[in-house]
């Protein structure tokens, strides 16, 4: 047996060391998104989520692995990036994401969750600690530039919100905790102080002549994410963060890609007394295509889509939509046409000769807004949804995929799925079937002591009117009135708390919901 076989037979063990909580939105969730979105409808949910399942079994045969065990005895894990062993806090961000969301598939992703932790928790900047070192080589020795980069600390303080709302916070990583912990050093050391825009790391001095408050990277405009920030930490920065990030992203598709809405790599501004956006110069920080959409930017697509389908944003549906709706017409409908990179005005960057699932992913996660591309997002999820390439395109393909699949959730106050009517004393269920198949708990909420209501989709939107009233001075009963919006099949429980007696309710499937009237119920006095 090797000692990674060994470390990796330590770290499943169950035990009360590596105790797991059972999920509470375990995999798969089949999330009800904006009003008019898709999904892939060509294959069965069921192959769907079976789809899903499989790209993640892959991805993490291939790029995760245990990192040793800390001195308690509780196992660490990394991402791995590339053959040399290296980890980045982007892929550790992203191994967090995907073990939440692939909770209940996957019984060991609370340990390997917390093992990720571990490692991040062991590698935090040398500039502000509550933030994690970018880059850790195969060795973990230390670095000249063991500082920050946005987007993985981003993503890592999501998927501690999700772990809160996936296994609470009552075993021994308080996740809400460390969440925000990484959100007070993000706000602190990397959203511009007079730009609410994000930086690239804790590194960049907010008034430097090169990088600065006004030089993003356009795949660092995660704003799900940074709405999921606002809910939880009433901090408003990230409400102001949302609209500097908008009306950079309004100006550049007007002024620089008013044909193709592609963003670039990174912005920088018109001039140190203009901070108007404008794409980067080459080699401004990677290399000669930083002005164009590449490698960064392909991520923009699956960040925005992800914010109008979450949150029903106007705004990002708007700007994801202008790419997704010329990527359709320059590829002519065939996602294989799809290039690794272009100029923005919609000129292929060279070289173009190849596909590759990186790009087309996330604009499959776009195509979702779209209500006329049900075949365009057919066929560019059959494009990726078996694809191998290495841990960038897989990770963020796995992301996008779990996004079609409407598997990928945010991270917010639930409604509970109960409503409890007359003084507590009667609790009220409610579950439904739509005619695809789809299937879920109604989530209530109270008007009165005596009347609630449930929605199945949308918080906005009413399903379900419920009243229980007692009638105990008229016939010696409660009485239970219920009015419906919907068509969906509809099976509603009332049950006496008191009394443990039970009135179950049922609407039909494709049938306008027929209002209840029931004054002579087996709820006595």
């Amino acid at each position: 047996m090797t000692w990674v076989q060994l470390l990796g037979l330590v770290a499943l063990t169950a035990g009360p060391l590596h105790a797991r909580a059972d999920p509470r939105r375990p995999f798969p969730q089949h999330v009800e998104y904006a009003a008019d979105s898709l999904r892939p409808n060509h294959r069965s949910l069921a192959r769907i989520d079976d789809d899903v399942r499989a790209a993640y079994w892959r991805w993490k045969s291939h790029y995760l692995t245990p990192a040793g065990v800390e001195a308690d005895g509780h196992p660490r894990y990394r991402v791995l990036t590339n053959a040399r062993g290296e980890t980045v806090s982007e892929g550790q961000g992203y191994g967090m994401l995907i073990l939440v969301l692939m909770a209940g598939e996957d019984e060991d992703a609370q340990i390997v969750f917390d093992g990720l932790w571990e490692f991040f928790n062991d590698h935090r900047s040398n500039r502000d600690p509550r933030l994690m070192d970018w880059h850790i080589p195969a060795d973990e020795s230390p670095e000249v530039d063991d500082d920050s980069a946005f987007d993985g600390d981003c993503d890592i303080a999501f998927a501690l919100l999700l772990a809160e709302q996936q296994w609470g916070t009552d075993g021994r990583i308080n996740y809400r905790e460390e969440a925000d912990e990484i959100l007070a050093g993000i706000v602190a050391s990397t959203l511009g102080p007079d730009s609410d825009l994000p930086m690239l790391g804790d590194w960049v001095d907010p008034e430097g002549a090169t990088y600065n408050q006004y030089t993003p990277r356009s795949s660092d405009f995660i704003l799900d994410h940074y709405r999921a920030f606002a809910l939880a930490s009433g901090d408003a920065r990230w409400e102001t963060a949302i609209d500097a990030a908008q009306a950079v992203i309004t100006t550049l598709q007007e002024e620089f890609s008013p044909t193709t809405g592609l963003l670039p790599d990174f912005i920088v501004p018109i001039s140190a007394s203009l901070p108007a956006p404008r794409p980067a110069p080459p080699n401004f920080l990677e290399g000669p295509l930083d002005g164009a959409y590449s490698y960064n930017a392909g991520r923009v697509p699956w960040r925005l889509g992800l914010d109008a389908l979450l949150y029903k944003d106007a705004t990002s549906r708007s700007a994801a939509l202008k790419m997704a709706s010329w990527i359709r017409t320059s590829t002519g409908d065939d996602p294989l046409q799809i290039k690794p990179g272009y100029e923005l005005d919609g000129t292929p960057v060279p070289p173009s000769s190849f596909f590759t699932s990186f790009f087309a992913a996330p604009f499959g996660v776009a195509a979702m807004l779209d209500p006329s591309a049900q075949l365009w997002l057919n066929d560019l999820y059959d494009a990726v949804r078996n694809r191998e390439e290495g841990y960038y395109e897989d990770s963020v393909t796995l992301l996008s995929l779990l996004a079609m699949s409407h598997n990928y959730w945010a991270p917010g106050p639930e409604a509970p799925e109960s409503l409890r009517l007359g003084g507590e004393r009667f609790e009220v269920r409610a579950t439904f079937t739509t005619l695809a198949g789809d299937s879920g708990n109604g989530r209530s909420v109270v008007l009165t002591t005596d009347t609630g209501y449930f929605w199945f989709f949308d918080p906005a939107n009413v399903e379900i009117v419920v009243k229980v009233l007692d009638g105990c001075a008229v016939n010696g009963r409660f009485w239970v009135f219920v009015g419906g919006l919907t068509n969906v099949e509809v099976h509603l429980t009332v049950t006496d708390t008191t009394t443990g007696h039970m009135e179950a309710y049922t609407n039909p499937l494709s049938t306008p919901f027929q209002p209840i009237q029931d004054t002579a119920t087996g709820f006595s006095c």
